[in-house]
């Protein structure tokens, strides 16, 4: 079977938008409504949601190709980068400093062209303390680039990419591409995930090749509605990984990519709509911490902000004595009347009881 790249028509991608037009009108209104809650934040708000919203991206584009970081390394990472938090030591994870080092980057200079020094820096960034992959450079090797899943002896080939020798030119031409799309491609969502799709197609490095498709998209996005994107797109993917490599297998055996556009328009809602959820919990939790100014020890404010660090779907499985004990470091009998003292003052909403007694934070 042929692959896009391979095709007479490569890379002029053919799509039909009739089916949802509607979506893309909802895409435009939530926009401006987010945009709109946004003004109405404080400044320290304003930050608070863009640094959430900035390490579920980091955290959920790695999850993607498998790599699992910290998220107290990568928030830490982003608020240093930031001059937020430049006392804190850097964390041993080069990993979560390169991811933070990059979310910033996109976000810094998305209103610029895309250059290929830019996209060897991200590449750059995103590898740091990787020894065994060409880093900052197009690969250049002579054997296949080959997507592959499946046993040693088993694997199947969802995709082989062009060869190392053409990725200069196919780099060249996307670049240009892409600079020119902004005037030829309207409907921001549209643009984002053609430039999505080509660049994975050409996957022009030996690793990282989807993080940085992701973070051109969020480039194009961004670009097309003039401020960094406050979503994440790589959440919305992570929640159902499976549909999205289909749906990008499916797309490179053809220049006609009308389903994929559907795919993505429709997964970038869904990030919309979380991203509007992440505001809304960033204003309570504001309020929050207003209510409760002086009311915690240090341990049960620590305690306190991890759960409140995993955002609006909250803390997996609430908070428990042996997890207070490990988070803080108290004794368990410690531990058991700070807990009830959280659930007096209306802080923490006890659920179950006995030994399997949970809590969960009352917002």
């Amino acid at each position: 079977m042929r692959y896009n790249w391979q095709k007479k028509d490569w890379p002029n991608f053919q799509y039909q938008t009739n089916d949802i037009e509607d979506l893309l009108f909802d895409f435009a209104q939530r926009t401006g409504r987010i945009g709109g809650v946004l003004e109405g934040l404080s400044e320290t708000e304003q930050t608070d949601a863009m640094i959430n919203l900035m390490v579920s991206e980091a955290i959920k584009t790695s999850e993607i190709e498998g790599e699992y970081l910290s998220r107290n390394d990568v928030m830490s990472s982003i608020k240093r980068n930031l001059g937020i938090q430049q006392d804190v030591p850097l964390t041993k994870d080069k990993r979560a400093e390169g991811i933070a080092e990059l979310m910033l980057a996109v976000r810094k200079n998305f209103n610029e062209g895309l250059r290929e020094r830019e996209l060897l820096d991200w590449h750059s960034m995103l590898m740091k303390g990787n020894v065994s992959v060409q880093v900052g450079q197009w690969r250049t090797h002579e054997e296949p680039m080959q997507i592959v899943s499946g046993a040693m002896g088993r694997e199947v080939v969802h995709f082989q990419a062009p060869p190392s020798e053409r990725i200069p030119s196919e780099m060249e031409a996307f670049i240009a591409w892409f600079n020119k799309s902004q005037d030829k491609i309207k409907k921001p969502i549209i643009r984002a995930a053609v430039a999505h799709l080509y660049f994975e197609s050409i996957h022009p490095f030996e690793d990282g090749n989807g993080r940085i498709g992701r973070a051109i998209a969020e480039k194009a996005l961004s670009q097309s509605i003039n401020r960094p994107v406050l979503f994440s797109l790589s959440k919305s993917i992570e929640s159902n990984k499976n549909a999205y490599y289909d749906a990008l297998k499916k797309a490179q055996h053809s220049n006609e990519i009308t389903e994929w556009v559907n795919y993505f328009v429709q997964t970038v809602l869904e990030a919309q709509i979380d991203a509007e959820q992440e505001i809304e919990f960033t204003l309570k939790k504001t309020k929050f911490f207003d209510q409760f100014k002086n009311g915690f020890n240090d341990r049960q404010e620590k305690a306190v902000r991890r759960m409140l660090d995993e955002g609006h779907k909250g803390f997996e499985g609430g908070m428990n004595a042996r997890k207070y004990v490990s988070l803080t470091g108290a004794s368990k009998a410690t531990a058991t009347r700070d807990l009830q003292d959280l659930v007096e003052k209306g802080v923490f909403v006890p659920i179950g009881g006995g030994r399997s007694t949970r809590y969960e934070i009352k917002l």
